[in-house]
């Protein structure tokens, strides 16, 4: 059993005991937690809060659990169901709501879930709110409400809101793509993605839809995490389909993977570079991505003539960026794209809109596209953490074995060569250091990562 709290949310594998698991005790824990500092920092004494989930096994029981103690905290409950992290984070602004939490472990097996914590702006928590929920939690700071003052739950719907939503965008163009005559495949992984993703393609003007995987029972048909290894059988569909693209989603939707009409791989470090692209040729700006995204898209944003920033890994970092630099768009090169116009978060279905936009108007296929940005190859790598190994002592000394080269060192380890990087961290969701490494081909990319690797091994 393991249980994570960091300042992006709590995420656990269902079961076990307290504090070893995300059991039903640290549900309420954390949820009560939650709900004192949404009191403290709204100055109400029954603040609203919005919960979505994906459709995991453990959905209906998290969210039986973390509504019924917002509830008994005296917070007043929108509960939109089945929906996905993006709908959830404009479902709060929407609401005027004073937070929301999304119920959600993301590309985590389906014994995972999570409770990812949203500020009144449907925006993740920074460091410092974050921390201050982790402490209302270990001190058991929190009073439940008299009787009388029981928060109250609404159910509402959310999706078709979040679609017409991308469809008022003024770059999403559904005259071009509605004349393209697309056919296109989603691949949902039998969770939230498969509610909407068909939804919005057919609004958007597709002309065919081929879905994969969109019943959204929770029991995910590959392993979630929308990675080439994991997607060998809906890239054989695709080929076998002759569609024009396919577009493969995380459980909870904020990740966006794009498949090439012949089964080969976009490539999700591209998702970002692709749409950034299109967005910079009609509104030119700033980019942002984090420290272990693609040097591709720092490449593409000197193309248009603008300035590219990087971040720390996460969410919240990316953002924060976003905001300092004024960034026209951004984010993380695992498929995230975070579309300011729309709103601050990752979200698939803003950029399946506008890839979908950019692609019609090129009028290439979409292996094409792919063609026309700068190629570089990603290594991504992991190593398991046991409890006898100090991870900050361990990157101290791969920073020290490396001094030569340029380092980074604002999240982890980041080693610049001339021609490839590599960067590693501990995760913020898993007990791994995480290994990524880029270079102009697979094989010298595999072989940085092995090369630190090997430095690590000796190290400890």
């Amino acid at each position: 059993m393991t249980l994570i709290k960091s300042i992006s949310g709590i995420r656990g594998t269902i079961g076990g005991q307290p504090g070893e698991g995300l059991s039903p005790i640290d549900l309420v824990k954390y949820a009560a937690a939650f709900a004192t500092w949404v009191k403290e920092s709204s100055g109400k004494q029954k603040p609203t809060v919005v919960v979505g989930r994906d459709a995991r096994i453990s959905g209906p029981m998290v969210s039986a659990i973390v509504v019924s103690t917002l509830t008994g905290m005296g917070c007043n409950v929108v509960n939109i169901g089945l929906a996905t992290t993006p709908t959830t984070e404009l479902a709060v602004t929407a609401e005027k709501a004073d937070g929301g939490i999304i119920l959600t472990a993301s590309h985590n097996p389906k014994q995972w879930n999570a409770l990812k914590l949203l500020g009144n702006k449907g925006e993740f928590l920074n460091a410092e709110e974050g921390e201050k929920v982790l402490a209302i939690a270990d001190a058991g700071n929190y009073f439940f409400a008299a009787v009388d003052d029981l928060g109250n739950v609404t159910e509402k719907d959310y999706t078709e809101y979040h679609i017409q939503h991308v469809l008022n965008l003024e770059l999403v163009d559904r005259a071009a793509i509605k004349k393209a005559g697309f056919s296109v495949a989603v691949d949902a992984v039998n969770s939230v993605g498969g509610i909407v993703m068909p939804r919005l393609l057919k609004a958007l003007g597709v002309k065919n839809v081929v879905e994969i995987n969109c019943e959204p029972t929770g029991y995910f048909a590959h392993t979630p995490e929308p990675l080439p290894e994991n997607l060998v059988e809906t890239s054989a569909i695709v080929k076998e389909s002759k569609v024009d693209v396919c577009f493969v989603v995380d459980p909870d939707v904020d990740r966006l993977v794009v498949i090439n009409e012949d089964g080969s791989m976009f490539s999700e470090e591209y998702t970002l570079v692709a749409v950034s692209d299109y967005v910079l040729k009609q509104t030119p700006g700033n980019t942002v991505s984090n420290l272990s995204s693609s040097r591709a898209l720092r490449d593409v944003t000197e193309m248009h003539g603008c300035s590219y920033s990087p971040a720390a890994v996460g969410e919240v970092n990316v953002v924060e960026k976003m905001k300092e630099t004024g960034a026209v768009i951004g984010g993380e090169g695992n498929g995230g794209v975070i579309y300011p116009a729309s709103h601050y978060g990752r979200d698939a279905l803003v950029g399946a809109a506008l890839f979908l936009s950019h692609l019609a108007k090129t009028g290439l296929k979409c292996s094409e596209l792919r063609k026309t940005y700068p190629d570089y190859f990603m290594s991504k790598n992991k190593i398991e953490l046991t409890p006898n190994i100090d991870v900050d002592t361990l990157l101290v000394e791969v920073q020290n074995k490396y001094s030569n080269e340029k380092v980074t060192t604002i999240d982890g380890v980041k080693i610049d060569f001339a021609e490839s990087w590599v960067h590693l961290r501990k995760s913020n969701t898993e007990p791994i250091i995480r290994i990524y490494s880029e270079a102009k081909s697979e094989e010298e990319a595999k072989n940085i990562a092995q090369k630190v690797v090997q430095t690590i091994k000796e190290i400890i």
